[in-house]
């Protein structure tokens, strides 16, 4: 009897190896929502890095098109800058031959004049001189009847323009160059800022000013293409050390000058090579060196003619 009545006690103490199969499902829940959970977490952080990676390329990419921009703006703001400093120096020049009357006297250039050609010059200094080409205003250096002369066209200090007859000071063909003079008195006028050529380097940017086909004040920008050329001059002698650029001159840009960066002027803008039969510039131009030009002007204004030609 002892034996039977404490069998129910033994088997009750008795607890199964295996959890019942409700605790199983539970336990296996509880662990494929955790997996759920950190799965959509992971996703939710990989989504935000993302995210956070792409606003970073954006507002990188919108950083740098935004220095790009604003360096592109003040490159232009300097180019307008030069131009509106440098242009004021220019000048454009008509060559006017003057009808003569039946009184055998000459009328005025305003009157009844014909234009035979335009070119540009640039205002040397403050007494009036102007230097140009000579193939500019050869007409006028060579006349003996009195009937040719050039108009002048410029701005004084404050950027008011005027006009005024220029009278030949001297000239050499060798250089394809000529000086000028005008009447300035009582007005200030700016000339221009002289450079040098010596040290241009091929492929620093230049600019050319001048009046191509009688549009005035015309602005071309390009780059120093070449050294050392050698073109023909008026007198059929060679011209040597020219610069070459690829800044536009055409008919009318003659005698203007090219300048470099800082406004400085380089060269005489002088002679282009054209397309055989249309005349259009092929983008091969010449311009005679400034240091050709210091070494000469002076003597032209002095003495009329150049130094080779005093001895």
């Amino acid at each position: 009897m002892a034996i039977s009545t404490s069998l129910p006690h033994i088997h009750n103490s008795i607890r199964p190896l295996h959890p019942p199969p409700s605790t199983t499902t539970t336990t296996s829940k509880n662990l494929n929502n955790h997996c759920v959970t950190r799965r959509k977490a992971f996703i939710f952080t990989s989504t935000i890095l993302t995210s956070l990676i792409k606003f970073h390329h954006q507002e990188t990419s919108h950083l740098a098109i935004a220095q790009q921009t604003d360096q592109l703006d003040q490159e232009e703001d300097r180019i307008v800058q030069l131009f509106h400093e440098a242009s004021g120096s220019v000048v454009f020049i008509k060559d006017i031959e003057v009808a003569v009357s039946s009184k055998s006297t000459l009328v005025t250039i305003d009157e009844d004049g014909k234009v035979e050609g335009t070119g540009s010059g640039f205002i040397w200094d403050k007494f009036g001189h102007i230097v140009t080409n000579y193939h500019v205003v050869k007409k006028l250096a060579t006349d003996t009847t009195g009937q040719q002369c050039c108009k002048i066209f410029l701005a004084d200090a404050t950027g008011n323009r005027f006009s005024r007859e220029g009278k030949i000071i001297g000239f050499d063909p060798a250089y394809d160059l000529a000086v000028l003079k005008v009447d300035v008195d009582g007005v200030e006028i700016n000339p221009v800022t002289i450079g040098t050529s010596r040290g241009l380097r091929v492929g620093q940017s230049c600019f050319a000013i001048g009046n191509p086909y009688g549009f005035e004040n015309t602005l071309t920008t390009g780059v120093v293409s070449g050294l050392g050329r050698e073109i023909p001059s008026p007198n059929g002698s060679a011209i040597r050390g020219a610069i070459q650029t690829d800044a536009a001159i055409n008919a009318g840009n003659s005698g203007g000058p090219l300048i470099d960066s800082y406004g400085r002027v380089i060269g005489v803008n002088t002679a282009t090579f054209t397309r055989k039969g249309t005349g259009v510039s092929s983008g091969v131009n010449f311009a005679i060196p400034v240091d050709s030009v210091v070494r000469s002007v002076p003597y032209l204004i002095v003495y009329g003619t150049p130094y080779a030609n005093r001895f």
